[in-house]
């Protein structure tokens, strides 16, 4: 177990470090791109609308987490198996530089999420400049 506070080896991945990366690669995701957009599907079973966090860091890294937790016992009742997955579900996506992060839309529905980044326009090409040329 690694501590967040131990000043023994600078180096060494944080406890936060490895929390995350469980959580990134407990949380599979399809993406697709579009003409006019880029899409990502995540599943997110059990999660309600208000459990979802989507957010941009950095103006290039889409950021898309959860948290299931584990359902209340009720008196009398106990788990003879747990296979469903409780904690932090996250993902990091670093986004292309026609993303407009202005321009994101989130919708959950029967448990899968998807995100809808618009793209940019194309830039302009850029027109030959004209220069008069004057003889003296």
């Amino acid at each position: 177990m690694v501590d967040d506070n131990d000043k023994s080896t600078p180096n060494a991945p944080s406890q936060t470090y490895f929390r995350d990366a469980k959580a990134m690669a407990a949380t599979p995701a399809d993406v697709k791109e579009y003409p006019n957009s880029y899409v990502f599907i995540i599943d997110m079973p059990g999660l309600k609308s208000g459990d979802i966090k989507v957010q941009v860091e950095n103006d290039s890294v889409l950021v898309i987490s959860g948290e299931r937790k584990r359902e209340e016992e009720k008196e009398g009742a106990k788990h003879v198996r747990m296979e469903r997955r409780i904690g932090k579900f996250m993902r990091k996506f670093v986004l292309p530089e026609n993303a407009n992060i202005e321009a994101i839309s989130a919708v959950c529905q029967d448990g899968v999420l998807t995100v809808t980044v618009q793209k940019l326009p194309p830039p302009e090409p850029k027109k030959p400049k004209t220069v008069e040329v004057k003889i003296a």
